[in-house]
């Protein structure tokens, strides 16, 4: 018969291992990850840094792609876009996304339909959302044949082969296909939101819309953060939309840094420059992650001493 001291032995080292084994199912996860993430990334350093061509070259070849890569007008140009195209896309979704929280936040009728309605474009693949908004816009399938056909022959929507349009074809595919994601977290946000503030503020006789607008909204601004932050990963990253809506067309007019990259890795065999641009990616996107992830670590610190 087991003495005491050993059956609580036996059950010390049982609660323990219960309590690794989270951290152990995670290791390989972790491991793969941190491979993929920062070996490839650094892999990807190095390849910019050497003379590669179609095959990798070990042969140091220091900065000079980068500067090359800066002085050429279609890298300047994407980078341009990428910032026309993320602060319109940006900014556009969270206000249609807003609009649309506050407005199903309302206790609706058939709300898990509107719900249901306004998440459906992000089930959809950016090939399938491009092509589909593409014939949309084309003159030859789109708006401007119905309307010709309807007997407008004067008429024009033709802003996919226009230079100066074209770039905000992009940005309005781009809403339409996230505002159903900026509103599902946004409204959950709302819907988070204590009840007796929203009476308060009636009681004090302010209007709905004041009251979103200067108790609700403020109320939720993490999450506005967290929302822009992923919205902005989405933009940077940004190709197969492109691709499939305009082939980064009328010339380089809606072309965004990933099409470069994959243009000079596959299509001109110039796998050091491509691997420069690609590092240039990866600075935007961690101008964007590491802040954000300051800012979470800063905010449970601060929790956690206003709780402690």
């Amino acid at each position: 018969m087991p003495s005491p001291s050993d059956t609580s032995s036996k059950q010390g080292w049982t609660r323990r291992l219960s309590d690794l084994t989270p951290q152990m199912v995670l290791i390989p996860t972790i491991f793969v990850a941190f491979v993929y993430v920062v070996g490839f990334s650094l892999w990807t350093f190095w390849i910019s840094l050497s003379n590669s061509t179609l095959l990798p070259d070990p042969t140091f070849h220091g900065f000079e792609h980068y500067a090359k890569l800066w002085g050429s007008k279609r890298w300047t140009v994407a980078y341009q876009n990428l910032f026309i195209f993320g602060t319109l896309y940006v900014l556009g979704t969270l206000l249609i996304g807003t609009l649309l929280a506050v407005l199903i936040d309302q206790r609706v009728k058939f709300e898990s339909v509107w719900r249901t309605i306004y998440l459906y474009p992000l089930a959809i693949s950016f090939i399938v959302t491009g092509t589909v908004w593409r014939w949309i816009f084309h003159p030859n399938t789109g708006v401007e044949l119905a309307l010709h056909d309807l007997g407008w022959l004067s008429a024009k929507f033709d802003w996919i082969t226009d230079r100066d349009l074209a770039l905000y074809v992009v940005v309005i595919t781009g809403i339409w296909h996230a505002s159903g994601f900026a509103m599902a977290l946004i409204l959950a946000g709302l819907r988070s939101v204590d009840g007796d503030l929203v009476k308060a503020a009636q009681i004090d006789g302010a209007s709905m819309p004041r009251i979103y607008r200067k108790v609700v909204l403020p109320t939720i601004w993490p999450i506005f953060i967290a929302v822009t932050v992923v919205l902005l990963q989405f933009a940077i990253k940004t190709y197969d939309l492109v691709v499939a809506l305009t082939q980064g067309g009328p010339g380089v007019a809606t072309t965004v840094p990933a099409i470069v990259v994959y243009d000079l890795m596959f299509q001109r065999g110039q796998i050091a420059q491509g691997a420069a641009a690609a590092v240039m990616i990866l600075v935007a996107l961690a101008m964007v992650l590491v802040p954000y992830g300051v800012w979470t670590v800063w905010q449970k610190r601060k929790e956690g001493a206003h709780h402690g």
